[in-house]
């Protein structure tokens, strides 16, 4: 009864649609089109990673997708912050950026993203920086938001060098200015200037006294006194006059490389070329006019008759005798009880133990900034790169530079430019900086507690890699100096030739070669340091033609020496 009742409504409902004009199939021969559905603009951004690590130039970051509506849909990535590229779905860092955790911990970039109809959508994406043991900080363990990290002294010293080698040659410079600049009116002047950097017998005059040292922006300390606090001279810290830990007795006929073995000190020498700088200048003074061995005039007053430039010996002799030798056989030595890497590491009377601060002094003398690994091996050396890293960097953006933690001194920088001339490459910066960080690391962990033998042997590694790299970039710079003079001698009689370039070259080659025999850990053995140093002389050969050529085959020796002792690659040792 149910169904047929429908049946019966349905069929009167078709004769009603009929006669009231129903459309019919010719009705149908037009429709009116369906509209197309309407595209949706994307609505969200996300990316597969949020983080990045520091110092990772070009890094890639993650993969972008895209919220929508609209199904199968296609999408460009785009941005226009120059730090990063898109390419597809990959966000990265642009080709030589890196990001910096200290100086941002997040980094923001606006990505849009546009559908296949051109709609768009922009998110602004942050990007975590991982940190990175990359910068030479640590916090106490000790006292809560104070840093463990304390070397000054050794800034000092690196100071009180630069600025003796900024006054011999401003001031005993050249011959016309000496005549008239006024400092100076007899030898002993002389003396006294010179000993005022090297014994400093009056600390508080020459720490009150304007450094010589400049930086651009200025420096945050203008004195010595700026810097530390308590007395600081060169004297007591060269070779031979520390009083225990030294692997030899440099004042009691061990020291080799200049006459005759144990006829002078270390300290000797540096007097000894203090006294040839003032009898020069008191000739100047007399009216007498040195001339090379050429016969030509000689216009420096810190160059001798004999082919030796006194500023280069000096400056070098003391960074090696001063600031290697302190590092290599004091700070980082493991020889002597109470000493070096054996001090105490259980004293928390400071905000750092006795083994951090010895560890920190060390490092100090190798001379790098803090953030090292920031700058570019050009930057270091001062040869290319960003303008306001030219070997120092205003890194914590007070407009002031930080002599304790924003300036490349010393070793550091030779290290940057061994690594810029080998041909096969070589990476002694980072290999030392690294060495020096996971040592320090390592301390600030177990600072108060007394190191296992494990804990020990693995900060010796640490210092072993660090000295290692130190020692090689110095023999590198010997090779380097080698090469120039052997150059140097072959222009001997050409317009080429440049007395003062030749002085110049030898004196920088013997002043870093002397100190290869502080480090009580190098590869150069007693025999080879001696032979190597009969191979170099004194003073360079210059005149008869035979004799310069005996010479230069003396100092190719020499050479090889240092090929074989540190095992250095044939293309580098010829073209460093």
């Amino acid at each position: 009864m149910f169904n047929k009742k429908l049946l019966a409504v349905a069929v009167a409902s078709s004769l009603l649609v009929s006669a009231c004009g129903g459309s019919s199939s010719s009705d149908n021969d037009d429709p009116t089109p369906t509209p197309p559905p309407s595209n949706s603009a994307p609505t969200d951004i996300s990316v597969s990673s949020t983080s990045v690590d520091e110092n990772a130039a070009g890094a890639e970051i993650g993969m972008l997708s895209a919220t929508d509506a609209d199904s199968d849909e296609t999408f460009t990535f785009t941005t226009q912050n120059e730090q990063f590229v898109i390419d597809g779905t990959t966000l990265s860092l642009a080709d030589g950026v890196a990001l910096d955790y200290e100086t941002q911990t997040t980094v923001d970039v606006d990505v849009t993203v546009t559908d296949s109809g051109d709609e768009t959508y922009t998110k602004t994406l942050t990007i975590d920086i991982n940190d990175a043991l990359d910068f030479y900080g640590f916090e106490s363990a000790f006292v809560n938001g104070e840093s463990a990290v304390s070397y000054s002294g050794q800034v000092a010293r690196h100071l009180l060098i630069n600025d003796l080698n900024i006054l011999i040659d401003t001031q005993l410079g050249d011959t016309a200015a000496f005549d008239t600049d006024g400092n100076f009116t007899t030898r002993e002047d002389v003396i006294v200037a010179l000993n005022s950097y090297f014994d400093v017998s009056d600390y508080d005059a020459l720490s009150q006294r304007a450094l010589l040292t400049t930086t651009d922006p200025a420096a945050v300390q203008q004195t010595l006194a700026d810097v530390s606090s308590s007395s600081k001279n060169l004297v007591g810290k060269i070779a031979g006059n520390d009083e225990v830990g030294q692997h030899k007795d440099w004042n009691n006929g061990e020291f080799v490389g200049w006459g005759d073995a144990g006829s002078t000190t270390p300290e000797g020498l540096v007097r000894m070329f203090f006294n040839e700088l003032a009898d020069n200048a008191d000739a100047q003074l007399g009216g007498t006019l040195r001339q090379d061995p050429f016969g030509n005039d000689i216009t420096k007053i810190y160059l001798t008759d004999d082919g030796r430039d006194l500023k280069q010996l000096i400056q070098k002799f003391l960074l090696m005798s001063v600031t290697y030798s302190q590092a290599a056989d004091d700070y980082l030595d493991s020889d002597t009880p109470d000493k070096g890497l054996l001090s105490d590491h259980t004293n928390s009377d400071e905000n750092f133990t006795s083994l951090e601060h010895q560890f920190d002094e060390g490092f100090g003398y190798f001379g790098a900034a803090r953030d090292y690994l920031e700058y570019t091996d050009e930057e270091i050396a001062s040869k290319g790169g960003r303008d306001d890293w030219q070997g120092y960097h205003d890194t914590d953006g007070d407009d002031a530079i930080d002599f304790n933690a924003e300036y490349n001194f010393g070793q550091s920088t030779n290290a940057a430019k061994r690594d810029l001339g080998a041909t096969t490459d070589t990476d002694y910066t980072a290999q030392a900086m690294n060495a020096f960080l996971m040592g320090r690391e390592l301390l600030n962990d177990t600072a108060g507690t007394a190191l296992t033998d494990a804990q020990l042997e693995e900060l010796k590694e640490y210092r072993d890699s660090a000295l290692d790299a130190w020692e090689r970039a110095i023999a590198a710079t010997v090779v380097h100096y080698i090469n120039d003079t052997h150059a140097d001698l072959d222009a001997i009689g050409t317009d080429d030739f440049n007395y003062s370039d030749l002085a110049k070259h030898w004196s920088e080659m013997k002043g870093f070669a002397l100190g290869l025999q502080f480090n009580p850990f190098s590869p150069v053995t007693d025999e080879q340091f001696a032979q190597l140093h009969a191979f170099m002389g004194d003073k360079p050969v210059l005149t008869d033609s035979d004799a310069v050529a005996a010479y230069q085959a003396e100092l190719m020796q020499a050479r090889d020496i240092l090929e074989q002792a540190y095992s250095f690659d044939s293309e580098n040792v010829a073209n460093w």
